[in-house]
């Protein structure tokens, strides 16, 4: 008899209600529900319409329900760093802001300074974006503290939906290890931090593992012996948990899509001043495991592009567009995926064309040359990354996992495989919600261990190999040159 569940998982672009199914040492999965997710204007400023997400959840779960199917857990996941600030009795204070919001520029930069970049690192081992929890916080002390005075708890978003659909406020490790505000070695809020930054400490939730159930599910007819389980809440988490590896330790991994997680699994957190340098992050992993990785901008330039493009009348469709860079010629130009001016959204083709003009390069002016541009830098970026992180743990990596929405993406992969002269195995696409799933389960006595997890991704999932094409090393070994050359001119002047 299968077992099932259901993954809640949230995303910057869409949300999707997943149900499960574990049977025969196999995992199956169906998309029941899908909703947009992205952000919303409100005076301003950018947020996220947590409420409306609220609704498609039970939506989803309403659908589930009516299959008179026999559900044991469900389990939601998100995107680290933002949160909603709530009070028993009144589920939502204000309106959670999306960490693209300028609020955090001044915070940031005047925290890192007052308390210092060694000081906050060695408490918290998280690499410095000026979007984390932390200054987030920091903000609301000091531009909105009436609010600070309302509110009992802060939530992270995954976090915040487990809440609501049980009734118990904890904030799982995997997600709170992501704030800044975490001591991954302590395994405990940071008082140091906390202190420092002046937020008021009964904010901080409860802390619980990987894996910990919470309480029954409510609000759902047909629903009510469901448990609502912690999983990991960070989707990164869940996706890093899926990674269909097996013995040894010669691998990486990336969890593609939005962002670019690109990292190796260590037992341990890895916090000295050389992995500070490099702006290289620890986040709790599930079964004890360090996710030792580089947040990287990811496919969202190639997101905001085809958003333009959609609007002025052009290709739309992801597969279209990837036919047409297919089709344009390889390595002409290159951006930086990690300068500044592409982490804001709003007119990305003239972003990636001015970076093109501005460092001497041939400007791409086509759909097809456009993503192509996107493309190879970003798998560039992705060499110069892993081997930096190599280079910090002393590990040798033989092949790269690729797991979720950019595992899809042909191109993509091969690209990756050509700049880092390793094997990349592509999938599973939806590694996220396995790994929520087969957390559930583990919970649940059903599955043993992370080593169980993954022998149910490996025996459920089949993963596309992609080789370094030796005919191109030469063409990738100059791209590396020139994209190591490049330094945008506008930042370099100031």
């Amino acid at each position: 008899m299968a077992l099932n569940l259901v993954a809640v998982d949230l995303g910057a672009e869409s949300g999707r209600v997943i149900l499960g199914a574990l049977a025969g040492g196999r995992l199956t999965m169906e998309v029941v529900h899908r909703f947009a997710t992205g952000a919303t204007e409100v005076a301003g400023t950018l947020r996220w319409n947590v409420v409306g997400f609220h609704g498609e959840i039970l939506h989803g779960l309403r659908l589930i329900a009516a299959r008179k199917v026999k559900v044991a857990a469900v389990s939601c996941d998100s995107w680290g760093l933002d949160y909603a600030l709530c009070r028993d009795g009144d589920p939502l204070v204000a309106q959670p802001f999306q960490y693209r919001d300028a609020r955090t520029i001044q915070p940031f930069a005047q925290t890192v300074r007052r308390i210092g970049a060694p000081a906050i690192f060695a408490e918290s081992g998280v690499m410095f974006m000026r979007f984390n929890t932390l200054y987030q916080l920091v903000d609301d002390v000091r531009r909105r503290p009436e609010i600070l005075r309302v509110a009992q708890r802060f939530l992270n978003i995954g976090d915040y939906f487990n809440w609501l659909l049980s009734g118990v406020a904890r904030a799982e490790e995997s997600l709170a290890s992501t704030t800044q505000l975490w001591n991954p070695r302590r395994r405990a809020w940071s008082s140091r931090l906390v202190r420092a930054a002046g937020i008021p400490p009964h904010l901080l939730p409860k802390v619980v593992p990987p894996g910990t159930r919470l309480g029954k599910l409510r609000g759902v007819a047909g629903l009510e012996s469901v448990r609502v389980i912690a999983s990991c809440s960070h989707d990164t988490g869940c996706a890093v948990a899926a990674v269909p590896a097996g013995h040894g330790d010669d691998w990486a991994y990336l969890s593609s899509g939005t962002w670019s997680l690109l990292g190796l699994e260590l037992s341990a957190p890895l916090i000295n001043e050389d992995v500070r340098a490099a702006n290289f992050t620890n986040e709790t992993g599930f079964g004890g495991k360090t996710r030792f990785l580089k947040a990287l901008i990811g496919l969202w330039i190639l997101q905001e592009c085809r958003r333009d493009w959609e609007r002025s009348g052009g290709p739309a469709d992801y597969a279209a567009i990837a036919r047409l860079a297919a089709k344009a010629p390889a390595l002409k130009s290159f951006i930086l995926p990690d300068d500044g001016r592409f982490a804001a959204p709003g007119d990305m083709v003239g972003k990636v064309r001015a970076f093109c003009r501005e460092t001497g390069q041939p400007v791409p002016r086509s759909p097809g040359a456009i993503t192509r541009c996107i493309i190879e830098s970003l798998a560039l970026l992705y060499r110069r990354e892993l081997d930096r992180g190599a280079s910090l743990t002393g590990r040798r990596v033989r092949r790269l996992h690729v797991v979720g929405g950019g595992s899809q993406d042909d191109l993509l992969s091969q690209a990756t495989a050509d700049a880092l002269g390793i094997e990349v195995l592509a999938g599973p696409t939806e590694a996220t919600a396995a790994g929520n799933l087969l957390i559930q389960a583990h919970a649940l006595g059903k599955v043993r261990g992370l080593a169980g997890i993954r022998r149910i991704v490996r025996a459920s999932t089949s993963v596309r190999l992609f080789r370094p094409r030796a005919a191109h090393r030469q063409d990738w070994d100059d791209a590396r040159a020139r994209f190591a050359a490049l330094k945008p001119i506008r930042l370099a002047r100031k």
